[in-house]
């Protein structure tokens, strides 16, 4: 299937591991001129070399925290640099620290608001004039399973990604005449280093091991394993494409039917 991506022009946040890596390399695989961004110099730089020499797409590297009220529009600004336009954005933001809510400090809710929520509203502000221009836009948001079903210890995560769904709701619904889709992606239990931080944090609070963490949690997804990151960005790659031009203010997940909520 001809995905009508060569040559489209994607942002992808917090791509040197995991979700957001895997979301730039299917973009490249599939033609995308891809800028991908990370707080991290060294791992942004290898993981855009592997992507460049693996793909042979055009692939930029550019360090920046998104949790910077300055660095949406430096980062639009780059990628229209770089290729001249942006269609596609790939809003992904690393999860807030885990805990109860009796735990959690102020400045740690200021910290997950600026990271998790206003990075979408300043990046989509100003992606949104290029995506115009271009007469094609795609906001993608990587969020979690608690936009509908709270996880236990993750607080800070159900507050804020239920606040990015509903503002991912909204823009769908405004933005949609202008040729704009937004969807959001839920990732449930996914194989990545989010995910093993978030086991070590269940044992340390639980007391037990990390054994016995991880096949608790596997138990629970009734396909019986974690998923692959390169199964979840087959539906981002997907959602950005132009067969997806009927898709908009959707929350998908990805989460191997371990959601129980409708």
């Amino acid at each position: 299937m001809d995905l009508g991506l060569k040559g489209k022009r994607a942002l992808v946040l917090a791509a040197s591991r995991g979700l957001g890596y895997a979301c730039a390399r299917g973009l490249a695989q599939e033609g995308c001129q891809v800028v991908m961004c990370s707080r991290d110099e060294a791992r942004i730089n290898a993981a855009a070399a592997e992507i460049r020499k693996d793909t042979g797409a055009r692939v930029e590297a550019v360090v920046a925290d998104v949790s910077s009220p300055t660095e949406a529009e430096r980062l639009v600004g780059a990628a229209v640099a770089s290729y001249g336009g942006l269609e596609i954005l790939v809003h992904n933001a690393g999860g807030p620290p885990a805990g109860p809510f009796t735990a959690i400090t102020e400045p740690q809710w200021k910290q997950a608001f600026e990271q998790n929520l206003m990075s979408l509203v300043r990046l989509v502000t100003a992606a949104v004039p290029e995506m115009k221009k271009a007469g094609y836009g795609r906001v993608l948001t990587i969020a979690s399973s608690s936009i509908k079903q709270p996880i236990p210890n993750l607080v800070l995560s159900n507050a804020f990604r239920a606040g990015v769904w509903g503002l991912a709701k909204t823009m769908s619904q405004e933005l949609g005449p202008q040729g704009i889709l937004v969807n959001v992606i839920a990732p449930g239990r996914i194989s990545t280093e989010r995910i093993a931080e978030l086991d070590q944090a269940n044992a340390t609070r639980t007391g037990k091991s990390i054994d016995e963490v991880r096949k608790a949690s596997v138990a629970t997804i009734p396909l019986g394993r974690l998923g692959d990151p390169e199964e979840f960005a087959n539906l981002v790659v997907f959602l950005a494409s132009a067969k997806a031009s009927y898709i908009s203010g959707q929350g998908i997940f990805v989460d191997g039917a371990a959601g129980i909520a409708l």
